[in-house]
């Protein structure tokens, strides 16, 4: 995937209505004045925005399962990928027209339920406020994952997502009490994904596909199923 240095060439890539792209440019609008006063992104990539964290999260979609009808993001932070996601399916469902591209597919399922999980009360603040300016339904949880309380709010969801949260073999741990026998597990991970898949295998059970992002060349995506201890 070339750079998507803007909204026009996200549009391009992604084939999103331009509903969606108008959500994602108040998304970015909010990001660049929250950014001020709130650590929400690392300061160097607010120029690269569309590709460093717009396009890196749209990716996701296009391994998800088909209709899922739960989403859970652990570590949202400023909302990287759930949000994204949840704006791309709810452009997906106002737009069936929309020709399929590399994230946005046909048929996905659009009454997904995005849950959203951020422990720093500012960012959560950030992410309500957001989805509020582009009129996207999404749950926010301002907790700890670990927390009883959390857990006590949260059920087995379809697709799990979390982005630059943990080493592989304690996210797999922090996912755990919300994985059903069919979750998916899509975790962005770095050039050292290999390693920590092979360090996660020694705890846990699962299926893995390392999978080559689009917007980082040395970077993989672990998409997991059947996660479980070992006994």
């Amino acid at each position: 995937m070339r750079e998507i240095d803007s909204p026009a060439a996200f549009a391009e890539a992604f084939s999103v209505s331009r509903e969606t792209l108008e959500r994602l440019k108040t998304y970015e609008a909010l990001l660049q004045q929250w950014q001020k006063t709130i650590n929400l992104v690392a300061p160097g990539t607010l120029e690269t925005v569309w590709h460093r964290h717009f396009a890196d999260s749209a990716q996701l979609l296009a391994l998800a399962p088909p209709e899922p009808k739960t989403w859970l993001d652990l570590g949202s932070g400023a909302g990287f990928p759930g949000l994204v996601v949840a704006i791309l399916l709810a452009g997906s469902d106002r737009d069936p027209e929309t020709p399929a591209g590399p994230a946005v597919a046909k048929g996905r399922a659009a009454k997904t339920r995005v849950t959203l999980v951020e422990s720093d009360s500012r960012k959560a603040a950030f992410l309500r406020e957001t989805a509020r300016k582009v009129a996207v339904p999404v749950d926010i949880v301002a907790g700890r994952i670990e927390a009883a309380a959390t857990r006590a709010n949260l059920r087995h969801s379809d697709v799990i997502s979390a982005r630059a949260l943990a080493p592989l073999p304690r996210l797999i741990g922090l996912a755990m009490p919300f994985v059903g026998p069919k979750t998916m597990c899509l975790f962005p991970k770095g050039r050292e994904a290999g390693r920590e898949l092979q360090t996660a295998e020694l705890q846990w059970n699962f299926t893995s596909e390392l999978v080559p992002s689009l917007t980082e060349p040395e970077a993989r995506i672990a998409v997991l199923k059947g996660c479980k201890p070992k006994l």
